[in-house]
């Protein structure tokens, strides 16, 4: 083997020392390792309650009969259905008798988006029946349907 000249030597050094100082600045180190976790919450009761009104025309009189649209308000922040509706009447006056009436509710699982106020979930007829009996008493009663969902 040959021997460097004192000139080859430094030129040698210095690129060395160059060479350590680039590759220095280039090197990097890290760990390895392995691991798992997990993460978890309670997710929402529900739906909420929703609000349902009935509206219909007044002045019914025995015989007649009258279109009921029946409305849902959703406050809660959580959209909902409202499935089948149940509804029934009542009166103010004692001797109007809720038996005289017949209120149907007619539906099919309605989407109440959260927030939501007047959404549509069903419609219905409510009807005064005619009866044999003295139906004075409605006269001026105020007749109530009541709602409710399943």
């Amino acid at each position: 083997m040959r021997k460097l000249s004192k000139k080859s030597r430094i030129t040698a050094a210095v690129a060395g020392v160059a060479l350590v100082a680039v590759g220095g600045g280039a090197a990097y180190a890290y760990w390895t390792t392995t691991g798992s976790g997990s993460g978890s919450a309670t997710n929402s009761t529900g739906g909420g309650t929703v609000t349902l009104h009935a509206t219909f025309a007044g002045g019914l009189a025995p015989g007649n009969e009258v279109a009921v649209a029946y409305t849902a308000d959703n406050s809660s922040t959580t959209g909902t259905v409202v499935g089948a509706l149940s509804a029934n009447v009542t009166t103010n006056v004692a001797g109007c008798l809720p038996a005289w009436f017949e209120v149907t509710a007619v539906t099919s699982n309605s989407p109440v988006a959260a927030g939501a106020t007047g959404t549509s979930v069903g419609s219905g007829v409510l009807k005064f029946n005619d009866s044999a009996a003295n139906q004075d008493a409605c006269k001026s009663a105020i007749v109530t349907v009541n709602v409710t969902s399943s």
